[in-house]
């Protein structure tokens, strides 16, 4: 029960404390966005609650893979509500983790907001009944882009599903200066061209190793004798280590590797995305990595591997190089015309990027709504919430 005298108590779930920068900047940008609207007793549900506590300076974070059912119910309910997402969630072996504690959130009377989620691979009956019971009792749901809202409509989901956007498109880069990359004496006199790559992966099922690979490397050895490039492979996933890996598998196939840098450093969402400013292009398969550049103005070359990269391109207007039956003379065509189109490509991005913006700002409005229903529903006055901003 909200009370007015009080802070607001929300729980957020989602692939949190797992050191995937993607994940942790979605919430850094959504704690963000609540911080600035009301006053709040955060508590997520995280695979290093640790990591969370420090890193994002959160009231309360609880070991969700540890946890038994019991222990998450006596956290559950006392929330006030429960944001499920951000991030690409909805998908086939995972989805039963991500949703335990939205059931028991509806087994308890406590309100659900499904924030921003990407769904798919969505394939198994089980999984899309799972998925379409809790969408359909949750208070709010919101998307970040409309093949989720697609999808998610075909398997049944009848309640209204509101397409916003990547709470990421409101992360603020670090205010530091942009020159990490000078300083450690990376690409001097060279193009400085970001790269990244991922592990196949449950939500990336259909990602063949040996073939990527190659063509990626063969991109990067053209892109190195053609516009005398200097390669900055940038890891997303962290903790697991699986994108520094595939990194150095992929530098292994190159004819080039003495122009090539990784940052295997340890970095936060904000400081990559201020990295990006000095980066002249990009080419990468992680999410978050091409939304950082959009968010610096770098022009890129994404490789649409799954249905959440095709979502964002559509989102820019931008075109996709084809991933099935892939080609290393294909990707390099592609790559070709993109470097020869940087400043139409940056015309899209720019034009795209106002209202996506404000897209991702509409979650936390929905939010915000959504607590003043359930304060009026209490008797209190919805205009009154704890240091709400009006």
């Amino acid at each position: 029960m909200i009370e007015i005298d009080k802070p607001v108590k929300i729980g957020i779930t989602g692939s949190y404390g797992g050191m995937n920068l993607g994940d942790e900047a979605i919430l850094q940008s959504i704690i963000a966005q609540i911080r600035g609207s009301i006053k709040a007793e955060i508590i997520v549900f995280s695979r290093d609650p640790v990591d969370t506590c420090k890193r994002h300076n959160v009231e309360k974070s609880v070991p969700v893979r540890t946890l038994s059912r019991r222990e998450s119910e006596l956290v559950v309910k006392d929330l006030d509500v429960l944001i499920v997402g951000g991030g690409g969630i909805l998908y086939d072996f995972d989805v039963k983790v991500y949703l335990r504690e939205a059931q028991i959130a509806y087994e308890k009377g406590v309100p659900i907001m499904i924030y921003a989620v990407g769904a798919g691979p969505l394939n198994d009956p089980d999984s899309q009944k799972l998925v379409v019971e809790v969408l359909n009792y949750a208070s709010v749901v919101t998307v970040r882009d409309k093949p989720s809202c697609r999808l998610l409509e075909d398997i049944g989901v009848h309640r209204e599903i509101v397409v916003t956007a990547d709470p990421v498109f409101n992360l603020k880069p670090d205010p530091a200066p942009s020159d990490r990359l000078a300083k450690a004496g990376i690409g001097k006199g060279r193009n400085l061209i970001g790269m990244s790559v991922r592990e196949p992966g449950r939500a990336a099922p259909d990602l063949k190793v040996e073939h990527y690979h190659q063509f990626i490397a063969d991109a990067a050895d053209y892109l190195i004798e053609r516009y005398n490039a200097q390669i900055v492979f940038i890891p997303m996933e962290r903790k697991t280590l699986f994108d520094l890996h595939h990194s150095y598998a992929v530098i292994a196939k190159m004819v080039w590797p003495q122009f090539v840098s990784v940052l295997d450093a340890e970095y936060t969402p904000d400081q990559i995305m201020k990295i990006m400013k000095e980066l002249h292009f990009v080419v990468g398969m992680r999410l978050h990595f091409l939304i950082f550049a959009a968010l610096q103005h770098v022009p890129f070359v994404p490789l649409p591997y799954s249905g959440k990269i095709i979502g964002f391109l559509e989102e820019m207007g931008l075109d996709m190089p084809p991933f099935e039956n892939i080609t290393s003379g294909r990707i390099i065509t592609f790559i070709d015309k993109a470097w020869d189109q940087k400043q139409k490509t940056l015309d899209s991005i720019k034009e795209s990027l106002t209202g996506l913006k404000k897209r991702a700002q509409q979650n936390n409005t929905l939010l915000i709504e959504e607590l003043r229903i359930l304060a009026a529903r209490k008797g209190h006055d919805p205009n009154v919430l704890p240091g709400i901003i009006t």
